[in-house]
């Protein structure tokens, strides 16, 4: 493969959760191009299974679709050498009122390879236990528990479109919905 090489990097905006970035690039055949990048400190999200089998699942709006998703409960790190794990957990607690010391890496994602550097670790939790929801002062969610084949039929008829909760319950169904 031929090589790239970034002649220039410079910061056009920072953002409280992303930094926007414009790379200037010499590409193989030496042309020189302008390329996007948005830099994240990376996130962790949690497939969470109750007892009964069902799935945790957080209903919120999101300002960038101006509608309300249906997801995994997930966030970003609080930085970028926070372990995944901890903020699985943490997240967990945060959004769903509910703790796990039983966490497992399912699977991680790069969620738009094109311009965006933001890797999720997702993590399945059982054995649940209650613990206290404390939601952030502008996070607004309802907890939901869905069964896994309802779930599964609302990712193939596009209902939910999040990236993260398609390849976090997915994974799960394919590793361990047979079991539970």
């Amino acid at each position: 493969m031929e090589e790239y090489k970034r002649l220039e990097r410079r910061l056009i905006a920072k953002g409280a959760i992303i930094d926007y970035y414009q790379d200037t690039m010499q590409i193989p055949n030496g042309n020189v191009a302008k390329w996007d990048l948005i830099d994240h400190k990376g996130a962790a999200a949690v497939v969470a299974v109750r007892g009964d089998g069902k799935l945790l699942m957080v209903r919120q709006y999101r300002n960038a679709l101006e509608r309300e998703t249906l997801e995994i409960p997930a966030g970003g790190l609080n930085g970028r050498e926070e372990p995944t794990i901890k903020a699985a957990a943490r997240e967990l607690e945060e959004e769903t009122g509910y703790v796990s010391s039983d966490l497992e890496l399912l699977n991680s994602i790069y969620t738009t390879v094109a311009f965006c550097n933001e890797k999720i670790d997702i993590y399945l939790a059982r054995n649940l236990k209650r613990g206290t929801q404390h939601l952030d002062e502008d996070e607004f969610l309802n907890v939901e528990a869905w069964e896994l084949e309802d779930l599964m039929q609302k990712i193939f008829d596009g209902s939910i479109q999040d990236s993260k909760t398609i390849c976090g319950v997915l994974t799960y169904a394919a590793k361990y919905g047979q079991e539970d």
